[in-house]
C-alpha cells in the first residue's frame, strides 16, 4: 500500500519563498565597524536573491548544475547568494578564505566553478589566484575595495549592484529533485587533497527542519542569532537556512571577528543566541574580563568545531551565558549532537556533567562506536571506540573522484556505508556523546590509551591557562607520552612543576598520564575553521622549534 500524501520536493527554493514571505519583516542586520548597521528584510533580501538568480542566467550564463563560489564574509549578501544560486538549479560553493593559496586553487579547479562572488575587502586574496583558476569566467564584486587588483584578468568583472539592479523580482524556479546537488563545501585537506561535501537540497531542508528543534538551537522568530561561525564554515552550521525557515533575525559580523568588535555588536545589538567555535569564546571572555560589556542579552551560545572545555563554560554562566555544546563536521551538514541536558536533570548536580558532554544525538542522526577490531561496542558509557554515523544529512561518499565517480575511501567509510567521522568517544545508555580524542590524536602510552582532550580540559581549568593543546611525542620507553603546549595569561609566574601539580590533584588525571614534557607558546596554531592544528606543533617538536622541557 503507497501513502495518500502528496510528493512535494523538499527544497531551498521553499524555504527562501517561505521565509521572504512569512517572516519579510525579519532582518539581517550586517555590522560595518563604524556608523549605523546595515539592515535589510527577508523580504528584501529574497527579492534581491530573485534579481541575483535572473542576473546569473541571463547576463552570466549559468546553466543547470554549474558551480557558483563565493569568497564572502557573513553578510547580507552572502545570504542573498545562499538562496539565489541552489534554488535556481545551480550549486553554491562556499570557499574558505582562510585556506593557504596552492588549497583554494586546486579546489576551484577541482568543482570547476563558473562565477566567483567575492567582498571587495578580500581582492588582494583572489586577484593572485586568479590566473590558475582554470574554469573561472566571471568574478562579481560586492562592497568597498582596490578594482584595480583585477586589471587585465581573463574573467570578466561585474559589479555586485550593477548585476542586479533593475532585474524582474520574479523567476520562474525550476522543480529541482530533491536530491540533486544544493551546496558543496570542502573539508580543510589536513591529510592529502581536500574532499568535496556535496549537499542535496533535501538534507539542506531536514537539517533546517533539527536545527529549529528545541532539543537544537530551538530559535524563533523572537530571536535575533550571532552567526560568527562563517557562512564558509559548513553553511554557518545551517542557520542562514534555519532562520529563513523560522523568521529568525539575524546578525552578520562580517570581517568584525575580533573580541573588541564583538563585544561591541553583542551590547549594540542585542542578540539572544550565538554561534562560534571555542577560541572565539575565549577570546571574546579575556576581551570583556579587561574591559566590561552588557552581554546579558544572550542567553544560548552554541558551540561547537572542537570540545568546549568545562572552564569556560562555567566563567560564561557567571556572566549569565549559557554555552551549549555541539558535534559535527563538514560531512555532517553540521549538525550531529547538541548538549541540552535530559528533564530528569534539571536543577540538580547532573545537570552540569551532561552539559560537558557533545550531546545527544537527534532522531535523523543514527551512530555506533566500533572498536579497534572492527568490533560494535555497546553505549554504556564506558566503551570507547571510533564513532562512526548515518543519517539523511550525513555524507555517504566524497564529490567527484579520479574517474568522476564518488569517492568512498575505506578509511572514511564502512562496508556498509556509515560515515567514520575518526573521533574516538563513549556513547551514554541516553545517547550522549562523549569525545575523548580523535583517533589520529589519541596517545598511545604503554599500552593504554591517553586522551589528550581529557588533559587540554584540564589545563584549562588553571587560572593562569589561557590555552593548552596535547600531543603525543615518541618516547623510548613507553612508545608515546603526552607534550603539554600551554599559552599562559600576562604576568602569569605559573611554572611547570605547579601545572603538573594542578593536574594531580584531587585525582583531576591519573598519576601515569601526568605530562613530563612541557613548553610554553604565544599561542597555540590553529587551522582555518578555529581549531588546535596539532599536526603543526608534532612538526614544531619534531624539528626542534619548541623550548621543550622535561620534569
Amino acid at each position: 500500500m503507497l501513502s495518500t500524501m502528496q510528493d512535494v520536493p523538499l527544497t531551498v527554493t521553499r524555504i527562501l519563498v517561505h521565509g521572504a514571505l512569512v517572516h519579510g519583516r525579519s532582518e539581517i542586520t550586517t555590522w560595518t565597524g563604524e556608523g549605523e548597521p546595515h539592515r535589510r528584510s527577508f523580504a528584501e533580501a529574497g527579492s534581491r536573491a530573485v534579481q541575483l538568480a535572473n542576473a546569473l542566467r541571463d547576463d552570466l550564463g549559468v546553466r543547470g548544475d554549474e558551480r557558483v563560489a563565493t569568497l564572502m564574509w557573513n553578510n547580507s549578501e552572502h545570504v542573498e547568494a545562499y538562496f539565489a544560486i541552489p534554488s535556481m538549479g545551480a550549486v553554491l560553493h562556499t570557499l574558505n578564505l582562510r585556506l593557504p593559496a596552492e588549497q583554494l586553487v586546486w579546489i576551484v579547479n577541482h568543482a570547476a566553478d563558473k562565477v566567483v562572488i567575492a567582498n571587495g575587502s578580500l581582492l588582494p586574496l583572489l586577484a593572485p589566484l586568479l590566473p590558475h583558476l582554470k574554469t573561472v569566467e566571471h568574478v562579481v564584486v560586492s562592497g568597498p575595495g582596490d578594482r584595480s587588483l583585477l586589471a587585465g584578468a581573463a574573467a570578466q568583472v561585474h559589479e555586485y549592484e550593477d548585476l542586479i539592479a533593475g532585474k524582474p523580482t520574479t523567476f520562474d524556479w525550476p522543480e529541482i529533485d530533491e536530491r540533486q546537488a544544493a551546496a558543496m563545501c570542502y573539508t580543510s585537506g589536513t591529510t592529502g587533497d581536500p574532499k568535496g561535501v556535496v549537499y542535496s537540497h533535501r538534507s539542506i531542508y531536514l537539517h533546517s527542519m533539527q536545527v529549529n528543534m528545541a532539543e537544537s538551537m530551538g530559535v524563533t522568530d523572537r530571536d535575533k542569532a550571532l552567526a560568527v561561525v562563517p557562512q564558509f564554515h559548513v553553511n554557518a552550521w545551517g542557520l542562514p537556512h534555519a532562520a529563513f525557515m523560522t523568521g529568525v533575525n539575524m546578525l552578520m559580523p562580517d570581517r568584525f571577528l575580533q573580541p573588541g568588535p564583538l563585544a561591541e555588536m553583542i551590547e549594540s545589538e542585542r542578540p539572544t543566541y550565538a554561534a562560534a567555535v571555542p577560541t572565539i569564546w575565549q577570546g571574546l571572555f579575556a576581551e570583556l574580563t579587561a574591559k566590561p560589556r552588557d552581554i546579558t542579552s544572550l542567553k544560548q551560545v552554541t558551540i561547537g568545531g572542537a570540545a568546549c572545555p568545562p572552564a569556560l563554560m562555567q566563567a560564561f554562566d557567571r556572566l549569565g551565558v549559557r554555552l551549549c555544546a555541539a558535534w559535527g563536521m563538514t560531512e555532517t551538514s553540521p549538525l550531529g549532537t547538541t548538549s541540552a541536558p535530559p528533564a530528569h536533570v534539571l536543577g540538580t548536580d547532573e545537570e552540569f556533567a551532561y552539559r560537558v558532554t557533545q550531546g545527544r544525538f537527534p532522531a535523523g542522526v543514527e551512530a555506533r562506536l566500533t572498536g579497534p577490531g572492527g568490533e560494535r561496542l555497546p553505549w554504556d558509557g564506558t566503551s570507547a571506540g571510533e564513532l562512526e554515523v548515518r543519517g539523511p544529512w550525513i555524507a555517504g561518499s566524497y564529490y567527484n573522484g579520479p574517474d568522476g565517480e564518488p569517492l568512498r575511501p575505506a578509511d572514511k567509510f564502512s562496508e556498509d556505508g556509515w560515515l567514520k567521522t575518526g573521533d574516538v568517544g563513549t556513547i551514554s545508555p541516553d545517547g550522549y556523546l562523549v569525545l575523548t580524542d580523535r583517533a589520529k590524536d589519541v596517545i598511545k602510552s604503554g599500552g593504554e590509551w591517553i586522551s589528550s582532550v581529557d588533559l587540554e580540559n584540564a589545563l584549562m581549568g588553571h587560572p593562569d591557562v589561557t590555552e593548552a593543546a596535547v600531543v603525543a611525542v615518541p618516547d623510548e620507553k613507553w612508545g608515546e607520552r603526552p607534550l603539554a603546549t600551554v599559552v599562559l595569561k600576562e604576568g602569569s609566574t605559573a611554572d611547570f612543576t605547579s601545572l603538573r601539580a594542578f593536574l594531580a590533584d584531587e585525582g583531576k588525571v591519573a598519576k601515569w598520564q601526568l605530562p613530563e614534557r612541557w613548553s610554553i607558546v604565544a599561542e597555540v596554531p590553529k587551522t582555518s575553521v578555529g581549531k588546535f592544528d596539532k599536526k603543526v606543533l608534532r612538526r614544531r617538536y619534531a624539528e626542534g622549534e619548541l623550548d621543550v622541557e622535561q620534569i
